[in-house]
């Protein structure tokens, strides 16, 4: 029974309920977009947002009593959905939005610069033109970056640890999905000290991630390193069974790719950080302005080891690599 028709049925009753109740029935109901860049049906979407309400609960919003979401799912790296879905939400005018990833972003600047918007999974958030500058970002966007570019450095020293005669990394990305300049100085100088050819390899479908791969592969002595890249993540079973069946070593930012099958990974967990997005969107329905709320950076990392693809690539996981490992698949 709707909230109106209730209170018009019970009449004076209504003198008579506790006061905070009476408090709750007044309350101002928000609205908060969410512009997620994985499918509906992505194993990976429905954590993330029960992460997302988790955070939110936590912080006094309840659905359906004070916050109402207002949830797309992009197919990414679909840029045209994305652009239509951020244009849709707009329209709604929400009080907020919460976009996940460089390009939902991206796309939403362009629809609004009143409407706040916190982001999550982004890269490059100065060089990607959406703040000033991490501890006052100016504007209407705020939020937390995906990874810092010394990961690349990490994701380069992993590969060389488990595959020592490794002289050969192809950098495989999506220039239109992730801010692959952000990584590819850092790799470039990690690479070169560690005496590792590195071969950058832009890629924008799975023809192209196939037809790159295949042809990396026919030399030796190489590996792969993927950085955090949306077209990366959607084609991750792709990816994972072209480097098992070429017995490439490959190197992922995230455990997903390990669960499917994958080598090794060093990553954020994407759960945490939706529960982390909660607190901006609480601190900007509470009055706090975007500009003035610094970005952050991951503070946890996770290493993921997958045994059993170590073992089919003949490989040994050294002491040091199992040692640092929250998760070894066996």
């Amino acid at each position: 029974m709707k909230r109106r028709k209730f209170i018009t049925l019970i009449g004076g009753a209504a003198a008579a309920w506790p006061l905070a109740a009476r408090a709750q029935q007044g309350e101002r109901m928000r609205r908060v977009g969410v512009l997620m860049a994985t499918a509906e049906d992505d194993p990976e979407t429905k954590p993330r947002l029960a992460g997302f309400r988790q955070g939110l609960q936590k912080l006094g919003w309840s659905e359906g009593r004070n916050v109402h979401l207002d949830t797309r799912f992009a197919s990414a790296p679909n840029a045209d959905e994305a652009k239509a879905l951020a244009k849709e939400l707009v329209a709604l005018q929400p009080d907020l939005i919460l976009a996940q990833s460089t390009p939902v972003t991206a796309a939403f600047q362009r629809e609004t610069r009143a409407i706040p918007i916190v982001f999550v999974f982004v890269n490059d958030p100065i060089g990607s033109g959406f703040i000033a500058n991490l501890v006052r970002p100016g504007g209407n966007i705020t939020g937390l970056t995906l990874f810092e570019a010394a990961v690349a450095g990490k994701w380069l020293s992993m590969l060389k640890e488990i595959a020592p005669r490794l002289s050969r990394a192809g950098f495989v990305f999506n220039p239109k999905t992730t801010s692959f300049a952000h990584y590819l100085s850092e790799a470039e100088a990690i690479a070169n000290s560690l005496g590792i050819e590195l071969v950058p390899s832009p890629v924008e479908n799975a023809a192209d991630i196939e037809r790159t791969i295949e042809t990396f592969a026919r030399l030796p002595n190489g590996g792969l390193v993927l950085p955090a890249d949306a077209t990366i993540i959607v084609h991750r079973n792709l990816i994972v069974g072209l480097a098992a069946r070429h017995r490439l070593p490959a190197v992922y930012p995230f455990r997903l790719f390990v669960a499917a099958g994958g080598l090794m990974s060093y990553g954020i967990d994407f759960v945490d950080v939706f529960r982390q997005a909660a607190s901006y969107v609480d601190a900007i329905l509470r009055g706090d302005k975007p500009a003035d709320l610094p970005v952050q950076a991951p503070t946890r990392y996770e290493t993921t080891i997958n045994l059993r693809t170590a073992k089919a690539l003949g490989l040994e996981v050294p002491p040091v690599l199992l040692v640092a490992a929250d998760e070894v698949i066996e």
